[in-house]
């Protein structure tokens, strides 16, 4: 290994025995471990949160194994480059055959439902011995065919003790780190900091030794402190940057910015963010900050998303991109969200008022001798389908939770409604 290279891959482990965490499964009794000592492997997902060595443990398996390992990324592979790969395998082994290959296919849950189904022949035959890597629930992301070929086994995030045995390993073994005199006085930010992700915490470590020139130096919370303040590290899905960067998204959507959307849906999709996540958003937005001012807004963010559930990466990026522009560029609009928070204050406020007795159902006699639904009056049947009735409770009749915005479409349901109900619609005011 290259000395070039980044810690964490500099420290990836090279043998079972070093791969720190996952007792429950790599154990004396663990499932897989017995796995790989008989040598007869099933297919497998390994669920769970980025840095917990799904990738490295793969690659241990098809080591310990002996087996030819193949490696493809959902992000940027696709159906052509599984099927290279079942072509060049298709005739080596047999299900559970120790020349068997492993097909390891990292971020799996990001295939597409006809990405996923060209592996289930394969796997059914035992062509491969598939690997998935995912960090969302398979249940959700997997289809049921292949998921039902498969094994899950969820990974648990590294505890405390866990991660201080690779922070000391980094600092014993690293052929960069161990030529330096570090004394390692305190860890607890480097673990707090890491939260459970080994990646992470050998990413802290590193950037904090690069900052610090001297070659004997005592490592300590405050000058890691330092390091994570003022070095922009690289998007975390599962981290804080994750919470801040889909902020901005959203705010330049809201503040009618399509270059900064934009911007920032490329930072998301860079740092691997689920298309998913990014178009569920959209949909939010849609209601809350266009609303009513642009009706459209929120089919095109639906459509979106179900175009992104149907065709995946790579092109799903160019989905979600004119689905931003579209929304940063619409009207805005918070009226609908505005409405549905006074109601709800107002809710809680006056608790549970009785429906009025002319809107409610009556499916029996006696229902109808106590005036359940009498003097309801059908609005179909009048002229412009609108009659006055009163809908609220009597304690709420006088409030007023939908105040139109000022914009074009909205100004348009002013009207109609100021006609219809009078002024006292738009202006009056909910009872304290």
């Amino acid at each position: 290994m290259q000395q070039t290279s980044p810690l964490a891959e500099r420290l990836r482990p090279s043998r079972l025995d070093e791969f720190v965490g996952q007792k429950h499964i790599l154990g004396p009794q663990g499932p897989v471990r017995k796995q790989i000592e008989s040598g007869r492997l099933a297919s497998l997902i390994l669920w769970g949160p980025p840095g917990i060595g799904k990738t490295t443990l793969a690659q241990l398996i098809a080591h310990e194994t002996k087996r030819p390992f193949y490696k493809l990324s959902a992000i940027n592979s696709g159906v052509k480059e599984i099927r290279a790969i079942l072509d060049k395998v298709k005739n080596n082994g047999g299900l559970f055959s120790a020349a068997t290959p492993i097909l390891f296919i990292d971020e799996i849950h990001r295939f597409n439902k006809s990405q996923q189904d060209s592996l289930l022949e394969a796997v059914e035959k035992g062509q491969v011995v598939l690997i998935g890597a995912t960090t969302e629930n398979p249940s959700f992301e997997i289809n049921n065919a292949l998921l039902s070929r498969c094994q899950v086994y969820t990974l648990q995030p590294l505890n405390a003790d866990e991660l201080l045995v690779i922070l000391k390993r980094a600092l014993e073994k690293d052929e960069i780190l161990k030529k330096k005199s570090i004394r390692l006085k305190e860890w607890e930010a480097l673990i707090h900091f890491s939260d459970g992700d080994a990646r992470k915490l050998l990413n802290i470590l590193e950037q904090t030794v690069l900052l610090n020139d001297s070659d004997s130096f005592i490592l300590t919370d405050k000058m890691v402190e330092e390091t994570v303040e003022n070095i922009a590290f690289l998007y975390d899905k599962k981290g804080e940057m994750h919470y801040d960067i889909i902020s901005a998204f959203i705010k330049s959507i809201r503040g009618s910015d399509p270059n900064a959307a934009v911007y920032w849906l490329a930072r998301m999709i860079e740092g691997g963010e689920d298309p998913l996540f990014i178009a569920r958003r959209l949909i939010i937005s849609a209601s809350e900050d266009i609303g009513l001012a642009n009706p459209n807004a929120l089919l095109i963010a639906n459509a979106a998303f179900e175009a992104v559930q149907k065709i995946g990466w790579p092109e799903a990026r160019i989905t979600l991109s004119q689905a931003a522009i579209y929304l940063a560029t619409s009207p805005k609009s918070n009226s609908a969200y505005q409405a549905i928070n006074k109601a709800q204050q107002f809710v809680k406020k006056t608790g549970n008022l009785p429906v009025p007795l002319t809107i409610r159902k009556a499916p029996t006699n006696l229902m109808k001798e106590m005036g359940y639904g009498k003097g309801y009056k059908n609005a179909h049947r009048f002229e412009n389908h609108f009659v006055y009735m009163d809908f609220l409770p009597e304690k709420a009749k006088n409030a007023s939770f939908y105040i139109p915005d000022d914009n074009k479409k909205e100004n348009l349901i002013r009207k109609d409604l100021e006609e219809k109900w009078g002024d006292k619609y738009i202006f009056r005011k909910p009872e304290k």
